[in-house]
């Protein structure tokens, strides 16, 4: 029996467009889910609409179900939740979460897809792929007990960061945005939020998140002594411009970088299964849901991410929705 459904797809740099797909017919080991919802992670995302990817990034960037090449044509996107509609028995009917791109149905491998917990909305649950960036920045960053933190960028990952900090004890957590609406967002996750001039200084560790160069200048400002920035900004082709002649060397400052892509050398014996699991669990805490926007349709896909990219529609996490799919 065939199957069809239709994707999203960047046919040139800032042209999207639904496409038609068939779908295979699912092996005994497979599943055919039917995706409920799908989020845009507007910074990785907006960045790939546009064509930015850097050429040598090209195979780092890659999501796991991927279909064409950078910077275009391209299937791309990494946070969709749906309900499998044949597989194992042990999957049948469940919902799950999948690293696949936006899509009404598809087939994949069991091992691929996670169910969701049942104390989590299907909604809230697209933030899992974001959660994950965010708990593998703070096994990165090891925060203790009792340090002053800052996460400078409300975005989708510097939100999660701060959401997950608010939770360890004695941890005093600032979340700094150039756009004061973002306070709301901060309220709703209890943290203290504060525009980048009247951040507070002398902080044990700065998380960054702006994707910006000030961002980055302005992190390493706000650092005590011995102080560390962990950067999980990702530029594209842009390139960071810093002032390094200042506290920087006397400070003994370090910048290190957090990547999704590779488990935390802390969390050696963890795999990626497992960090996805936990983001997973994490997600039953209602604050997740200050991040989610939208929502839009999946018809609608194409000018949406065209607005995302121009800043013409302000966002967190974009919620696409498949009622009419």
């Amino acid at each position: 029996m065939t199957r069809d459904a239709r994707a999203f797809w960047l046919r040139a740099p800032g042209e999207g467009e639904i496409r038609p797909v068939r779908l295979p017919d699912p092996g005994p080991d497979d599943v055919l889910v039917r995706t409920r919802f799908s989020g845009v992670s507007r910074g990785t995302e907006t960045l790939v609409f546009a064509g930015r990817v850097p050429a040598d990034q090209y195979a780092t960037m890659r999501a796991p179900f991927q279909e064409g090449d950078f910077p275009a044509p391209v299937k791309y996107g990494y946070l969709n939740v749906g309900v499998v509609e044949e597989g194992p028995d042990r999957l049948r009917g469940r919902t799950v979460f999948c690293l696949h791109p936006h899509q009404t149905a598809y087939v994949v491998p069991a091992d691929a897809v996670l169910p969701v917990p049942d104390g989590v909305p299907a909604a809230r649950a697209v933030l899992a792929g974001t959660v994950e960036t965010a708990v593998n920045a703070l096994w990165d960053a090891a925060p203790l007990v009792g340090d002053r933190v800052t996460v400078i960028g409300a975005g989708m990952v510097g939100c999660c960061v701060a959401a997950l900090l608010a939770r360890f004890p004695g941890v005093r957590v600032q979340l700094v945005d150039a756009d004061p609406a973002r306070g709301g967002v901060a309220a709703a996750l209890g943290v203290d939020f504060a525009l980048p001039a009247e951040a507070a200084d002398g902080r044990d560790l700065v998380v960054h998140a702006s994707a910006s160069a000030d961002g980055l200048q302005r992190a390493l400002d706000l650092l005590r002594p011995e102080g560390t920035v962990v950067e999980l900004s990702w530029y594209g082709d842009r390139p960071v411009t810093l002032a390094l002649g200042g506290a920087f060397h006397s400070g003994r400052l370090t910048i290190r970088s957090s990547q999704v892509g590779t488990v935390s050398p802390r969390r050696a014996d963890r795999s990626y299964r497992d960090r996805l699991a936990l983001a997973l669990d994490l997600l039953a805490d209602p604050a997740f849901d200050a991040l989610l926007t939208g929502p839009s349709r999946f018809a609608d896909l194409p000018d949406v991410l065209d607005r995302l990219s121009t800043g013409r529609l302000p966002a967190l996490c974009h919620l696409i929705t498949y009622d009419e799919e």
